[in-house]
């Protein structure tokens, strides 16, 4: 099958099952067309597995996929060789190596094949690192000495180098400062070709021309931004909840109907019976009274019945519409917090800010100016380092969210995880507010490395606020780093409950700015802390 004109990525019935039999997709069909689109979905929806069939890095079991030229892919983390340079992160070393072969006097056709049409790969590779904030003698620099934000911008600069027709990025925000993400924003604007991109980061998908979601199995694509596909969408499931109460309305409309009718059947049945104990009548005409009776009791059984069963099927279709995305609720105990209490100290370069009562407080700053150190400081007691913020705990009560969810253990179940920090709670009350967690039944009792990222995130958080006694204060650090967009929604509902303090480290704005912020401040490279005003947040 031809790729159409104007759909570089084609799928068709597309499928994958896992070696162990499971499925990850099954039947996925759509396009991706001309442009920038922006992929969403629930984590564990197969966003991410879906770029890497579109990649080839995995053969589909079922259907096929059709992509109007070369793709080049990003996943989500860079794997790389311990002697990396910047260069094998750009992608040119062997174009590079190829260039400087002939200039040497190796004419060699291979050569030629490598470098094709990109003579000048190294000026645009120079002028691109330059943009980012790097030099051109940085090519040789090996990776390990660069953090995990700038490989991942170096990275894309590469892609965007490189230009292929077809280029797809898994999470690319991850781990970027603000200044990295106003980059990458930059090269989004003016990114070549086709360009397919898995985020939650509500920024980024705000510069996309379509945006596509993988929910229910099904592929479905929207032509504009994050925001106005999220208002169609909410404007549609407002009609899909007002189809489902008046189909609902109908169905009882519809069984009230059939309980009179039959009530009617049944009194004209008592009396048929009743004239022929006293036959009024001869025998052949009451006979046939009663043969006429029970055709047309059974024409008018069937056509309420069938009345019922339309009403229904119009139920369950209004229903399937309605989608069941969930909200955290919860009724949490309070920690004891009054606006008296000293919380913490945070000590920067010649100053030290007290965080005091309920505060909550966002800490930012461009990667290695040593935020997460600042958060273990704080956390676990560790001696600040020369030139770098410390920070004193003034309470018992903390409760900590590292970047990766390793305090949970694995092997025992989601009840027994959050257990552990309220032993002395029963455990119907524990079940009751696992569920306004979201996470209920059979799922409460299973092993948490059995779990989707959504619900191991949540059983975390879970183990933190349902501690008992309750944290007094909460530390979270880059809470939002692979969460689906769902799952930050279920972040915030949860935070909102919270009556204690909070510090968060984070790069999203459009997080943060949903917190309720008491002070954010901007941690600098030589220790130094200030404050943000309101105004400029």
């Amino acid at each position: 099958m031809a790729t159409p004109k104007n759909s570089p990525i084609t799928l068709t019935n597309v499928g994958l099952t896992w070696p162990d039999g499971s499925p990850a997709l099954n039947g996925i069909t759509g396009t991706f067309g001309v442009g920038r689109t922006g992929l969403v979905g629930a984590n564990g929806s197969g966003k991410s597995t879906l770029l890497r069939l579109i990649a080839g890095r995995l053969a589909p079991t079922t259907g096929r996929i059709d992509a109007a030229g070369d793709v080049d892919y990003l996943p989500q983390t860079l794997t790389l060789a311990v002697d990396a340079t910047v260069s094998d992160l750009l992608g040119i070393t062997d174009k590079v190596a190829a260039l400087r072969a002939i200039e040497a006097g190796d004419v060699s056709e291979r050569h030629f094949d490598t470098i094709a049409d990109d003579w000048n790969i190294e000026t645009q590779a120079e002028e691109a690192l330059r943009h980012i904030g790097f030099t051109a003698v940085d090519l040789s620099r090996p990776v390990n000495t660069v953090s995990g934000g700038e490989a991942m911008i170096i990275a894309v600069a590469g892609l965007h180098v490189r230009r292929a027709p077809i280029t797809l990025l898994d999470e690319p925000t991850n781990n970027l400062d603000r200044t990295e993400r106003a980059r990458l924003a930059h090269m989004v604007r003016t990114w070549p070709g086709t360009l397919l991109v898995v985020s939650h980061d509500t920024a980024l998908l705000e510069l996309m021309d379509s945006t596509a979601e993988l929910h229910s199995g099904r592929l479905t694509v929207f032509g504009g931004p994050y925001s106005e596909w999220r208002a169609h969408l909410d404007h549609e499931q407002a009609g899909a909840v007002q189809a489902a109460r008046t189909a609902q309305q109908v169905v009882k409309t519809e069984k009230r109907q059939r309980v009179e009718t039959a009530t009617k059947l049944d009194r004209r049945a008592r009396t048929a019976h009743t004239s022929h104990d006293q036959k009024r009548g001869s025998k052949i005409l009451m006979n046939q009274r009663a043969s006429d009776a029970q055709v047309s009791a059974g024409k008018l059984r069937t056509g309420v019945d069938d009345k019922v069963q339309t009403a229904q099927a119009a139920l369950d279709s209004a229903d399937a519409r309605v989608r069941d995305d969930d909200h955290i609720h919860i009724d949490l105990p309070d920690p004891d917090v009054p606006n008296s209490r000293r919380i913490a100290e945070l000590v920067g370069a010649g100053r030290t800010l007290v965080v005091q009562g309920p505060e909550r407080v966002a800490l930012t700053g461009a990667n290695g100016v040593g935020k997460t150190t600042l958060l273990d400081t704080l956390v676990n007691g560790t001696e600040a380092q020369p030139r770098r913020a410390g920070a004193v705990l003034l309470v018992d009560r903390v409760g900590y969210l590292p970047q990766r969810l390793d305090g949970l253990d694995d092997a025992a179940s989601v009840l027994e995880n959050v257990r552990s920090l309220a032993p002395s709670v029963p455990v119907g009350d524990v079940r009751n507010q696992l569920a306004r967690f979201l996470l209920r039944g059979a799922t409460v009792d299973r092993a948490v490395g059995t779990l989707s990222g959504g619900e191991r995130f949540r059983v975390a958080l879970a183990r933190l606020l349902l501690a008992d006694p309750p944290p007094q204060l909460l530390v979270l650090d880059e809470p939002t780093n692979n969460l689906d967009l769902q799952s930050v929604d279920q972040l915030v509902d949860a935070l909102l409950g919270y009556r204690g303090a909070v510090i968060v480290v984070s790069h999203d704005d459009a997080f943060l700015a949903r917190l309720d912020l008491t002070t954010t401040l901007v941690l600098d490279g030589d220790g130094g802390l200030s404050e943000v005003a309101a105004s400029e947040r």
